[in-house]
């Protein structure tokens, strides 16, 4: 009766305060059979229970709600307002309910109606919201072993992977068996946020391997999201870049959130069913351990897995590594050995020649070895080296093993001209900001020759061209051309040598030039692939309007591994006709060729090569210029055979500068590699 009177009462009030914590129990109580308080109290929450429902069976509550009626404030002066009336309702449809429901119902308050659960269906269907409650943990019970065995690359993603014993759980879910109510409460939360931060990493991670063959870097690769933002834009449009921006903001949102939620239950659920947890835990426990000592493999996969602590201690090696790195290559940078040679004693072997040094986007050993390309693209380099030979040039190759794998071309040009290995963007800032000579800068400090930068792929200011001591850039905005794009292509690689020879190489009683020529129509996603066409015709680029209209879709092209390869050997194809057609049009006795890749393709080309190779050719007219590496080692011809030398791309620079004439200043030094 009193309980009655005091429900009711907090109800007119407004005080729910109680009733909403009644509520949760009873909820839960019903939902899952029993709760947390119910494993603490044991039988004396029971007896409470049985006293609540006699006393209930004594006396109904409609009589009661009639006698306490002028208790009611206001009662005797005001009308009733209109919404007691529900109220009024649901106590007598209480009334009317089974004892146990009657006792529950009071305290459980917690919907519109007044009713337990969302407007009262967890008692109107039982079996629905039991079904619901165990589907719920079921769900939290999978999320959770999914971020603890998922690996971090996607060529590991397999059903086996899965089948395994994490030691990171077993060791989490003890933790959380021995804390009191309030800690675990606490513990969970952190937990379920730092495993979502740990899967998200994992997510990362796969996109990494999968274009760059290594993992995120914490310290170092937070601006290549800036860069693979403005690749989406270019391949799939401004309305693709803002898809996917959303779409990733929108999983790590709902990651964190569901994973912090999954534990919570989990742990709520063991706490509620603490022997049987802690049975479960010591008997996983003692698996993974006999596991580990036996050895015990499941198709090759260590059926003890400890994938995610391995994860976070290569993290804390990999942040210590990136925060050191700086000092390291301050000490590597601050060595240069022909920083003190008198300019009239740098490049001597060179004086006189229009010396071109040219990257072919994305040219990796793949395009010569993989047997799937081999045969077309060692056919543009074997007639490419018979029709140069027949204009009068001879050729030199091998192969240079670059710093980067899949992008980050600048990585891999700053590497070549500077003679430091360039493996990140700290180094890269570092680079462009000292005062140390490039490959290019000291063509400039000789003051022999005009030195010039044809980079169509740059779209917006580019401070560093001054580091690289160019006297004059052509980015894509200068080159004249008012074609379109290809994909992320701005200018077809035939048009920008065009632009080259127009602009600076075909100018009469010009000083012997000095080039640094960027060949972008090979870079990812090669789709749609510009092809050759008379020179004469090339005009302003409009004619590729027609070319990129008969050309392939990025995104029909990237939904079979088989079509990406095809389009990326095409488009090599592509870059290789245009440079030699170029030099054999445009070509004399005076042109140095140097032609080389940046780095590998993508792992989708590559097909899990874990190779770093890239072809490198020299290419002259006059053979006093080839004779001058005669000891290198290099084979004839432009296609490098497979036992050709093999060199970091670092030390090029030092060996070229040798080779043609550059001696050492007396206060330099060789850096130790």
């Amino acid at each position: 009766m009193d309980s009655g009177v005091r429900a009711e009462e907090d109800e007119a009030s407004g005080a729910d305060a109680n009733t909403d914590a009644g509520a949760d129990s009873a909820t839960e109580k019903d939902a899952d059979g029993a709760s947390e308080r119910e494993t603490d109290a044991g039988t004396d929450t029971e007896t409470e229970t049985d006293t609540d429902a006699s006393s209930t069976d004594e006396e109904p509550k409609a009589p009661a709600a009639t006698d306490e009626k002028p208790n009611v404030p206001a009662a005797a002066d005001e009308k009733p307002e209109k919404p007691d009336a529900p109220a009024a309702a649901d106590e007598t449809s209480a009334a009317d309910a089974p004892a146990g429901q009657t006792d529950a119902s009071p305290e459980q308050a917690d919907g519109p109606s007044g009713r337990p659960g969302w407007w009262g269906w967890r008692l109107k269907y039982p079996r629905a919201a039991r079904a619901v409650t165990v589907g719920t943990t079921a769900l939290a019970g999978v999320l959770v072993l999914f971020a603890l065995l998922v690996p971090n690359q996607l060529d590991r993603l397999a059903p086996d992977a899965f089948l395994r014993i994490p030691v990171e759980g077993v060791l989490l879910a003890g933790l959380l068996l021995v804390l009191p109510p309030r800690p675990r409460r606490i513990a969970a939360v952190v937990v379920g946020l730092f495993l979502g931060l740990v899967t998200i990493l994992k997510f990362v991670d796969m996109g990494f391997y999968s274009v760059l063959a290594r993992p995120f870097d914490l310290v170092l690769d937070w601006i290549l999201f800036d860069d693979a933002a403005e690749w989406v834009k270019e391949s799939f449009g401004e309305t693709g870049e803002v898809v996917a921006v959303i779409a990733v903001l929108a999983l790590v949102v709902i990651l964190l959130a569901l994973m912090t939620l999954a534990v919570v239950r989990l742990s709520d659920l063991m706490a509620r069913h603490r022997p049987v947890a802690t049975r479960t835990v010591l008997v996983l426990g003692t698996a993974w351990i006999t596991c580990v000592t036996v050895g015990v493999q499941f198709t090759d996969v260590p059926v003890a897995s400890q994938i995610n602590a391995e994860l976070v201690k290569n993290r804390v090696h990999q942040v210590r590594a990136g925060l050191r790195d700086g000092k390291v290559f301050a000490e590597q940078a601050s060595v240069d050995a022909f920083a003190d040679t008198p300019p009239d004693q740098l490049l001597t072997g060179l004086r006189g020649k229009d010396v071109l040094f040219t990257f072919i986007e994305s040219y990796g050993r793949t395009a010569i070895d993989d047997p799937a390309m081999a045969d077309q693209v060692g056919s543009v380099l074997s007639e490419g080296t018979k029709s140069l030979k027949a204009a009068g040039f001879a050729s030199r190759s091998a192969w240079l093993r670059s710093p980067v794998t899949g992008a980050g071309s600048w990585l891999a040009h700053s590497t070549f001209l500077s003679g430091l290995w360039i493996k990140n963007q700290q180094r890269y800032r570092s680079l462009t900001t000292s005062d140390r000579h490039t490959l290019t800068s000291y063509f400039r400090k000789s003051g022999a020759w005009r030195t010039v930068g044809i980079v169509p792929g740059v779209r917006r200011a580019w401070p560093e061209g001054k580091f690289f001591g160019l006297d004059h850039i052509y980015d894509s905005e200068h080159l004249g051309y008012h074609g379109p794009y290809f994909s992320w292509t701005p200018v077809p690689d035939q048009f920008s040598l065009e632009a080259f020879e127009r602009l600076e190489h075909g100018k009469k009683d010009r000083k012997p030039m000095m080039a640094e020529i960027i060949l972008a129509s090979s870079h990812n996603p090669w789709a749609p692939v510009a092809h050759m066409i008379d020179w004469n015709d090339l005009g302003d680029g409009s004619v590729f309007e027609q070319i990129k209209k008969e050309g392939k879709d990025p995104k029909e092209v990237w939904k079979n591994p088989e079509s990406v390869r095809t389009e990326y050997r095409h488009a090599i194809e592509y870059s290789l006709h245009s440079l030699i057609e170029y030099v054999e049009r445009y070509g004399d006795k005076n042109t140095v060729l140097v032609f080389l890749g940046d780095h590998q393709p993508v792992p989708t080309v590559t097909a899990g090569s874990s190779s770093r190779d890239v072809p490198v050719t020299i290419v002259a007219h006059d053979p006093k210029v080839l004779d001058r590496i005669s000891d290198w080692g290099w084979t004839d011809g432009l296609k490098p055979v497979k036992n050709a030398p093999e060199w970091r791309m670092d030390t090029f620079r030092d060996r070229f500068m040798t080779a043609y004439g550059s001696r050492p200043g007396t206060s330099g030094a060789t850096s130790a590699r």
